[in-house]
C-alpha cells in the first residue's frame, strides 16, 4: 500500500485548498467524507473521487466501478491528511514551469494526450488548460514539494546501511538473477543502493505520518461510494 501511496502521491494526486472547483457537468456532487483536526476541516467529494479515477491510467470512470471509488477515497483520505499538517507551515506557491512540468509527467502516463484529455472532458474538464484542472495540478505541486521537504530532506543513509544492503540484498539478488555474472563492487552500485535505501526510509516515513495522523484527526463517511 505504501508503495503505490507514493507513486500516486509524487503524480501529484492532492487537492490543497478549502474552496473546491465544480467543472461544469451533468453529475449531482455530494460530500462522501470529511477529514477533521482541531482547527479546519476538508472534504472529498464525489467530483474528487472522478477526479482522482480521471488521472490513473486504465481505470474505467464512464461509469466508475464501486471498487475503484472507494480506493480512491482511501488515497484521499491519506492525501487530506497531509493537506491539514501542510496548511500549518508557510509554503511558495508553485510556479508556472512547476505546473507545466507536472503537466506534461501526467500526460506520460497515458497514450497520447488526446486520450488523457478525452478522460478529463468525462470528469467535466474542458482540457489541461482549463482553470480548474491548472488550479489542482498546481495545489498537486505544492503537496509533493512538502512531502519531499517533510520526508525526504532529512533522509540521512550511512555507509554502514549502504554495506549492509549490499551484502544482505544485493548480492543474493544478483547470484540469483545473473548466476555467472561479474559481481558489481559496492562502489559501482553505492549510488543505486543510496537511491532504494532512501526511498525504503522515506516510505516508512510517510506510512508512520498516516498512521498517526489518523489518530488524531476525525474521518467521517457520509456517503457510500
Amino acid at each position: 500500500m505504501t508503495t503505490r501511496f507514493i507513486s500516486v502521491l509524487f503524480s501529484g494526486l492532492l487537492l490543497l485548498a478549502t474552496a473546491y472547483y465544480s467543472p461544469a457537468q451533468d453529475v449531482v456532487d455530494k460530500t462522501v467524507a470529511v477529514v477533521s483536526d482541531s482547527a479546519r476541516s476538508e472534504l472529498i467529494t464525489y467530483s474528487d473521487l472522478l477526479w482522482q479515477l480521471a488521472l490513473q491510467p486504465n481505470t474505467p470512470i464512464d461509469p466508475p466501478r464501486s471498487e475503484d471509488l472507494n480506493q480512491a477515497l482511501q488515497i484521499l483520505i491519506n492525501q487530506r491528511l497531509f493537506a491539514l499538517e501542510a496548511e500549518r507551515l508557510p509554503r511558495v506557491a508553485p510556479t508556472d514551469a512547476e505546473i507545466q512540468q507536472k503537466i506534461t509527467e501526467t500526460l506520460s502516463y497515458f497514450p497520447s494526450p488526446a486520450a488523457f484529455e478525452a478522460r478529463l472532458k468525462l470528469v467535466g474538464f474542458d482540457s489541461v488548460q482549463d482553470d480548474a484542472f491548472q488550479h489542482i495540478i498546481a495545489q498537486r505541486v505544492a503537496i509533493d514539494k512538502y512531502v519531499d521537504f517533510r520526508f525526504g530532506s532529512f533522509v540521512v543513509i550511512t555507509p554502514e546501511e549502504e554495506s549492509s544492503y549490499y551484502r544482505t540484498v544485493f548480492i543474493p539478488e544478483f547470484r540469483r538473477n545473473s548466476p555467472g555474472s561479474i559481481m558489481p563492487s559496492l562502489e559501482e552500485k553505492r549510488a543505486e543502493i543510496n537511491a532504494i535505501l532512501t526511498r525504503d526510509k522515506t516510505a516508512a516515513g510517510i506510512e508512520a505520518f498516516i498512521d498517526e495522523a489518523k489518530q488524531r484527526a476525525s474521518i467521517e463517511i457520509l456517503s457510500k461510494v
